[in-house]
């Protein structure tokens, strides 16, 4: 009779049960619930949320689940109440085999944090199963001579079930020569055997008809039949002997088909063909072994018909016959035991008992990201694996017990840097030569706003013109965010400051979401000439991170703004009346016009042009100074009164002018008045020289100002000349600086003493500072006044100061106004 044992099943069992002990748990000792095989799906098999101290809420916010590696889901977790429940009907012989204990262990899955937990579900038998013979009738031969005593054995039934539930007993039906024992054998295996108690009588009952019965020690019992016929035959008395009852044969498993096992030899006492034998395989063998194993029917050599598998079967009982040729037949039996060795062919496996977790880049080191087991098929050695982790990640494996790791985090995690990981795992057995077995787990890394803002520069410079329109966009400005999703998302906004004790938002806005900034009204050069915007970017992540731009606003002149003519006054009319004597003669200054403009650099540079006269040969007007001069003498065919129009222009782009008319009244018998002034001046008093001590005092410290100055550039000249080899400005360079960075105008009036002496100063982004003095030409003791800095604007209060110190008869005595481009 032959047996094959299913090993698989109970080599998967027996890894699970060696490796499962419990791995990331807060509860002490191990949970473990019994219940019988075949439950109906839904049956409860235990609170596991209050056997491991968990509430009912965390049942969903820790994600519990129920892990199992019996290839099926046996059980499931009611999420509503906790419970443990049937998800899958279990038959215990399918799962456990013959095994006396069978448990099923389970792991129990919670995430934040990551925990394992050990649950073992003990599987209790049932008399569920039957016994149960393969064959349902067996015929057998044996000569009426057979000796009393011969025993021959029979095929055994086979019961699923264990312990109590499982085989206990044969019995026979009533017959006076035949009856039945039982024999046990390796492993607890009882074999039936037919033994004959009295000779056989061919002549009395030529057959004998046999109910071979079957019994477990369930409650109730269970039984199985087999009927058995007996057929007595003449002559032939001896039975072919084996030399041992039962074989041992020890084989890899990677042994090659036609590798010889052993071989097989039975004596037959009888002569002829009476003693001659062939082998042959029980007539109960399985295919499993049919096909695995072959015999040689002459020589009873067996040997490898196919391939073997020690992790499907570890070793095979296969009964073996000998069948003399007389009449009749006769028998002899044994058994061959054949072991399995186990060879390093099968890889080890590596399973991810939870996937992996998404980590957070500022989760600190250890934290659980995934559990991870490994098993090979293979036993000793062979199965004993170890896991390895690539080097270069911020990640390790933090062993629990053999074959079960955690994959943890061991550095610190940087998104911008890695947003994810692909850790590749190794694990290798012991075999010889080892196995080695990759996989490879993503590791997804979660953004944290740890990243502030960064503008693409720290500050904005933006040239504006004045006079612009409105609403229209005066710069743009951008920032990015290393971070991701809505850490990276990022707002605009502007921080409130002063411009001018006004708040800067009344002056320009910004877009939020893209940064363009907006002006809101029109901009005067004259009245603003620089200010700056403080930027905020701020991201959108908790908390927010944020950081701040400076932009920089200048405003650029435009020509707006005309020419004004200060001197003479327009207050005092539409014409300016002056006097000249007849007897002037060329070269005499009649009068000055004097004009200003408030806007700056070239556009702030005047120009005067004689445009009409009653007489043209008779007066110029000086391009420059503005001087009104006669071009010859007098003469007395010259009409007592000329008409002059002059014409002031700036040099901006568009032109911007203004009109200026004289009234000249030729007078007979007046004289120069600078004779009659020189003689009637009295001598300076003290008051006199004090003030022409100020003015030369300041007049000294203006052309030291300007010799500083000069030698402050004439040393960067000769720095620059050393590492470039030219002291030169390009011609561009001088045309970037079109506007002049100070005017200078010094101008004398004198009317025998001092009467008046302006310095006028003007930087491009700066007012114009103007410092007069006026002196009194009627008073013995002249006046000197200082007049605080004031933009050129000031027109009206300057007229009526010029007005009330310079009478008609004046004459003045002016330098020549100076233009550089340095």
């Amino acid at each position: 009779m032959t047996k094959t044992i299913g090993y698989r099943n109970w080599r998967w069992l027996a890894l699970w049960w060696r490796h499962f002990i419990l791995l990331w748990s807060t509860i002490d000792g191990q949970t473990r619930y019994t219940i019988p095989e075949e439950l109906k799906q839904g049956s409860v098999v235990g609170n596991l949320a209050k056997d491991l101290g968990l509430g009912l809420s965390e049942i969903f916010d820790r994600k519990l689940r129920v892990a199992s590696e019996a290839g099926k889901q046996y059980f499931n977790v009611d999420a509503g109440k906790g419970e443990l429940v049937v998800n899958e009907r279990i038959d215990r012989e399918t799962l456990c085999g013959q095994s006396a204990s069978c448990v099923l262990p389970l792991q129990v899955v919670v995430e934040n944090p990551l925990q394992l937990h050990r649950i073992e579900v003990e599987i209790r038998d049932i008399n569920d199963n039957s016994p149960n013979f393969l064959t349902k009738y067996l015929i057998l031969k044996m000569a009426e001579l057979t000796a009393v005593g011969t025993r021959f054995p029979l095929e055994s039934a086979e019961d699923p079930d264990v312990g109590s539930n499982s085989l206990k007993s044969y019995i026979l039906s009533k017959d006076e020569c035949f009856s039945v024992k039982v024999k046990d054998i390796e492993g607890g295996r009882k074999i039936p055997e037919l033994v004959l108690e009295k000779p056989l009588d061919r002549e009395k009952k030529a057959v004998h008809e046999l109910l071979l019965t079957a019994l477990d020690g369930g409650t109730p019992a269970r039984s199985g039949t087999s009927q058995i016929t007996v057929t007595v035959l003449d002559n032939n008395d001896n039975n072919p002997v084996f030399q041992k009852a039962v074989y041992k044969v020890r084989v890899n498993e990677n042994s090659e088909k036609g590798t010889s096992l052993i071989k097989l030899e039975a004596t037959d006492s009888d002569e002829g063909v009476n003693g001659e034998i062939e082998y042959s395989f029980g007539k109960h063998t399985p295919e499993s072994v049919l096909s695995v194993f072959d015999i040689d029917a002459v020589t009873g050599e067996m040997f490898l018909r196919g391939e073997l598998d020690y992790e499907s079967a570890a070793s095979y009982r296969i009964d073996i016959t000998a069948v003399d040729k007389g009449i009749p037949e006769m028998e002899g039996h044994c058994r061959v035991q054949v072991e399995v060795t186990d060879v390093n062919d099968n890889a080890p496996e590596i399973v991810l008992t939870s996937k992996p977790s998404p980590v957070r880049e500022d989760a600190p080191s250890g934290t659980v990201v995934a559990l991870i087991s490994a098993r090979d098929l293979d036993s000793g050695n062979n199965g004993k694996v170890t896991l390895q982790l690539t080097k270069g990640h911020p990640f390790s494996l933090k062993p629990s017990f053999s074959d079960n790791y955690a994959l943890v985090t061991s550095g610190v995690l940087d998104r911008e840097s890695f947003s994810e990981y692909n850790i590749e795992i190794t694990a290798t057995d012991s075999g010889s030569p080892p196995l080695t077995t990759k996989k490879t787990i993503p590791v997804t890394i979660i953004d944290v706003n740890d990243n502030p803002p960064k503008f693409s520069q720290s500050s904005y410079n933006v040239y504006l013109k004045e006079n612009g329109l409105p609403g229209s966009m005066l710069s743009s400005v951008s920032a990015f965010d290393l971070d991701f999703g809505g850490n990276a998302k990022i707002s605009y906004s502007i921080l409130d400051s002063k411009v001018q004790d006004v708040s800067v938002s009344s002056y320009v806005y910004i877009n939020s979401d893209n940064g363009s900034i907006y002006s809101m009204h029109s901009f005067d050069y004259e009245k603003l000439k620089v200010f700056q915007i403080l930027v905020q970017a701020k991201d959108h992540g908790s908390p927010s991170l944020s950081s701040i731009a400076t932009v920089h606003v200048f405003i650029l002149d435009q020509n707006d703004n005309a020419p004004a003519v200060i001197y003479p006054s327009a207050a005092l009319g539409s014409l300016s009346h002056q006097k000249m004597p007849r007897s002037a003669k060329a070269g005499y200054l009649v009068t000055k016009v004097t004009a200003v403009d408030a806007d700056s650099g070239h556009n702030a540079w005047i120009s005067y042009k004689l445009v009409e006269a009653t007489d043209p040969s008779l007066f110029s007007v000086n391009l420059y100074t503005g001087e009104v001069r006669t071009k010859r003498a007098v003469s007395e065919q010259d009409d007592d009164s000329q008409r002059l129009l002059i014409e002031i222009q700036d040099d901006g782009e568009p032109v911007q002018s203004a009109t200026v008319t004289l009234a000249i009244l030729v007078e007979d018998g007046l004289h120069e008045p600078i004779l009659d002034l020189r003689q009637k001046t009295p001598e300076p008093s003290k008051k006199s020289g004090r003030i022409a001590l100020y003015l030369i005092i300041s007049l000294a410290s203006v052309s030291v100002l300007s010799l500083v100055t000069f030698v402050i550039l004439a040393v960067k000249c000769v720095r620059n000349s050393r590492s470039s080899g030219s002291c030169c400005m390009r011609r561009d360079d001088l045309d970037g600086y079109k506007n002049p960075n100070r005017n200078l105008q010094i101008q004398l009036n004198t009317d025998g003493p001092i009467k008046y002496v302006e310095v006028l100063g003007e930087d491009m982004l700066s007012q114009s500072q103007s410092f007069r003095s006026y002196l009194s030409p009627m008073s013995e003791f002249s006046d000197f006044t200082f007049v605080k800095p004031s933009s050129t604007t000031d027109f009206k209060e300057m007229i009526n100061v010029l007005d009330a110190s310079l009478p008609d008869s004046a004459w003045t005595f002016e330098s020549q106004q100076v233009r550089s481009d340095v």
